[in-house]
């Protein structure tokens, strides 16, 4: 089997932890190798990054800059060499979050985030950069998420963020699928679990990866 590339979007609360595993058990019994992995995360020192990221105060640069260069050794160490052994790679959270989150909710200049995306993503053998195959993007209103988030844990710093970052963030991903309609599956997290995970089901077979 080929690999491919599978990317899980949307704000704190939107679902997403339950669907990546319940799809990477539906993938490995149909018989795909999986890759389960996260961003900022998935190597040793990406997850020290994600450590700083997600609880050091810093500006909407500095914050951008540590997101991407978890994102390159995450690329260089885990994503590409999955793909090339025919791995199917469901990560949660990938660039779009860059767009949305230091981009939209942050306010940083696109043209910045852009930038680091080339510089980044140009992996050798790639045409073009290295994009999902596949993005899920649950989109939940973000005065649910935070209905869902309350008291659920101690939150990190995003999490902690007022209902209008969120809104931000929000319109950060409705803006970044608008760019790439063909690469979003648009799920409405706000319905039930079950009917989340049939709309889910449909994109992904859509693709041929499932049957």
């Amino acid at each position: 089997m080929s690999g491919f590339f599978v990317s899980f979007e949307g704000i704190d609360g939107a679902g997403k932890s339950t669907h990546i595993e319940r799809l990477a058990q539906a993938l490995r019994e149909q018989g795909h190798a999986v890759t389960l992995t996260r961003e900022p995360g998935g190597t040793p020192l990406a997850e020290s990054l994600r450590a700083l990221v997600l609880a050091e105060r810093m500006d909407a640069l500095t914050e951008a800059l540590l997101v991407f260069a978890a994102r390159r050794d995450h690329l260089q160490n885990v994503i590409e060499p999955a793909l090339a052994r025919g791995d199917a790679v469901l990560c949660d959270r990938y660039t779009d979050a860059s767009y949305a989150y230091q981009g939209g909710g942050r306010g940083l200049d696109l043209g910045v985030l852009g930038a680091l995306e080339q510089w980044v993503q140009a992996m050798p053998g790639v045409a073009g950069l290295r994009q999902p195959d596949l993005t899920l993007w649950f989109d939940l209103p973000p005065e649910l998420a935070a209905q869902r988030l309350a008291g659920a844990r101690a939150p990190d710093k995003f999490e902690a963020e007022p209902v209008a970052f969120f809104r931000r963030v929000a319109e950060g991903y409705a803006r970044r699928a608008s760019q790439d309609a063909a690469r979003f599956a648009r799920l409405d997290a706000a319905q039930s679990r079950e009917v989340v995970w049939e709309q889910l089901l449909r994109a992904v077979r859509s693709k041929g990866w499932l049957t």
